[in-house]
């Protein structure tokens, strides 16, 4: 059975769509883009919208009971693969350790609301 999880610590979802939804021990989160729940607004600059897409990220896990601790894969969206470096950087704030996330980062044309990058992540209970 599936079930919704919805946090008003992340920004709600701007299509017909889920923050994230779990079913069996899995938790699968849409993209979260660098916008502060509090405004509406994107950050400023690469480095603080994958700041605060992972905090977005890190707000709904936690309202699922999770952590980042128990995220298995992660799927980050650059809109220019010369940021990969900075994202990277803020990406591995919030990942360390021995066991890290399998990881996909990919380039896309754009991203909703003019974003530079988006970040989504598969969990396990």
């Amino acid at each position: 059975m599936q079930k919704k999880i919805n946090t008003e610590k992340a920004p709600g979802a701007i299509g017909p769509y889920s923050q994230a939804v779990e079913i069996d021990s899995l938790v699968y989160t849409s993209g979260q883009l660098g916008i502060d729940p509090a405004t509406g607004a994107l950050a400023e600059g690469v480095e603080a919208q994958a700041k605060q897409s992972l905090e977005n990220v890190k707000a709904i896990l936690e309202q699922a009971g999770l952590t980042m601790d128990h995220v298995v894969k992660t799927l980050v969206f650059l809109k220019d693969m010369g940021d990969f470096a900075a994202v990277n950087g803020i990406y591995s704030q919030y990942f360390h350790g021995e066991v890290l996330p399998a990881r996909s980062c990919v380039a896309v044309a754009g991203l909703p609301k003019g974003g530079l990058v988006e970040i989504e992540v598969i969990a396990k209970k």
